[in-house]
């Protein structure tokens, strides 16, 4: 019914996180990688705000998803009070109830899958420092 407002909110949250983020990153961290012909290139780390990005376009994509197929069923329609489980004390406890134990379960299931991405990238970042050779 509005399982998809929790994620909603957190794309909301995150949205304005990642904003005052970027506002606040000075230039990026720049490393020495040395590629195959022994030149050196120059390579920078992921900023925090890109991370905190990809769970934002995942979080409002998710949503999106969700919100045309709960149009699609008739469960948000157009007019006042736009979700129909809403105009029913009986059904907006149901909803109440589904927002609390299937919407918070999807939006940290997103997050752990984005934390995961988290952990992957840190990886193959220290990864290509650690395969470095010392600078002289």
């Amino acid at each position: 019914m509005a399982c998809l407002l929790v994620p909603v909110a957190e794309a909301v949250l995150t949205t304005v996180i990642t904003k005052a983020a970027k506002s606040k990153e000075s230039e990026l961290a720049a490393l020495k990688v040395t590629s195959d012909k022994g030149c050196f290139e120059m390579e920078s780390r992921i900023p925090f705000s890109r991370k905190l990005k990809w769970l934002t376009n995942i979080l409002w994509g998710g949503s999106a998803l969700l919100a045309f197929e709960h149009v699609w069923h008739g469960e948000i329609v157009p007019w006042f009070p736009f979700l129909t489980a809403a105009s029913d004390p009986a059904e907006a406890a149901l909803m109440l109830s589904e927002m609390a134990t299937v919407g918070v379960s999807m939006a940290v299931l997103i997050t752990a899958v984005w934390g995961g991405m988290l952990l992957v990238a840190n990886g193959m970042e220290k990864k290509t420092l650690q395969t470095q050779p010392a600078s002289k």
